[in-house]
């Protein structure tokens, strides 16, 4: 029996219409120096896995704007792949990276005890009657238990130390470091500090003649170049300005001035070998420093050595007086 091909009956013209949808593209813009962020945290190997994915998901977009093909070669679904890419249109290249926050617990520690952590670590411990000189994150959890709820702030009596760092590192402050800073108070110090840097540049130039007439085998004028310094025992020092606090936004860490004052020290006196290699150490042990006790060491000195070049003093008030000039 032969066999009709099949016939179709069509209602209407628009049920003979081909159904096939166009392919949605949507348009995704990167800057230059996030398209370089981009490619580095794609390549980087300490970034979340989450931030990765992401990165490579919205370059490889870029190259090949399809959904089910970004999904193929990543090895994932094409619908994920398309709410990464509308989530990047929405909020950004950078922003999209990131995890968006999910609905949990409430936090139990409010901002104003928040601040209020903040604002103490900015405070000196001495301050409170602790002998500390700066926080550590254990003592400022300690104390924020014990004082917080007397000063209204219930939910710091569980705190811990791990959150004191998490509020701590959220605001940059950083309560257990010191930095040092520099203020140029001496309106003299240019012409001091040019003085004995024109010091070093002579012994450089005395050191390479020396040199260059022993290659020669000429004779050379003797020429002895001693350095003095102080080298204290017991020292007691004080700052010359009060340190300053730390700031969220400005610095993290306690400041202080690189400079000091004394309150006596004691002081000993070395006379180092010279080239010559003959003189025997000589050495003045003192619990003073004063310019009778430093020219009694120079007599000493100079019966010993044939000839000085330059002597440099450091660091005593006594070096100015007139003997010793």
């Amino acid at each position: 029996m032969a066999t009709r091909p099949c016939s179709l009956i069509f209602d209407s013209l628009k049920e003979t219409k081909v159904m096939a949808g166009t392919r949605r593209l949507m348009e995704l813009s990167i800057k230059r120096t996030e398209l370089r962020e981009l490619e580095s945290i794609a390549r980087s190997r300490t970034e979340a896995a989450g931030r990765v994915e992401r990165a490579r998901v919205l370059l490889a977009y870029r190259q090949d704007p399809s959904f089910y093909a970004v999904g193929q070669a990543l090895g994932m679904h094409h619908q994920k792949v398309r709410r990464y890419i509308e989530r990047a249109k929405t909020d950004g290249a950078m922003a999209a990276l990131d995890e968006r926050p999910r609905p949990g617990k409430e936090p139990t520690i409010t901002v104003e005890a928040k601040t209020w952590v903040v604002a103490l670590a900015c405070r000196k411990p001495k301050d409170l009657g602790y002998p500390h000189e700066v926080w550590t994150t254990r003592l400022l959890a300690d104390h924020a238990r014990e004082h917080g709820p007397r000063q209204g702030h219930g939910c710091l009596s569980g705190l811990v130390q791990g959150t004191v760092c998490k509020i701590l590192d959220a605001q940059e402050v950083k309560p257990h470091k010191v930095r040092y800073y520099l203020e140029r108070r001496d309106p003299k110090f240019k012409a001091k500090m040019a003085q004995v840097l024109c010091v070093y540049r002579e012994v450089t130039v005395l050191k390479k003649a020396a040199g260059a007439a022993t290659k020669k085998n000429k004779p050379s004028k003797a020429v002895t170049v001693i350095s003095y310094d102080e080298k204290p025992g017991i020292q007691a020092i004080a700052t010359t300005a009060p340190d300053l606090p730390p700031e969220p936004g400005v610095q993290p860490t306690f400041t202080r001035e690189f400079e000091y004052k004394r309150h006596g020290t004691v002081s000993l006196l070395a006379d180092p070998p010279t080239l010559d290699q003959l003189a025997r150490e000589l050495s003045i042990s003192s619990e003073r420093v004063r310019q009778i006790e430093v020219c009694a060491f120079m007599k000493v000195k100079r019966a010993a050595r044939h000839a000085v070049a330059r002597e440099n003093w450091q660091s005593a008030g006594c070096h100015a007086h007139a003997r010793l000039k």
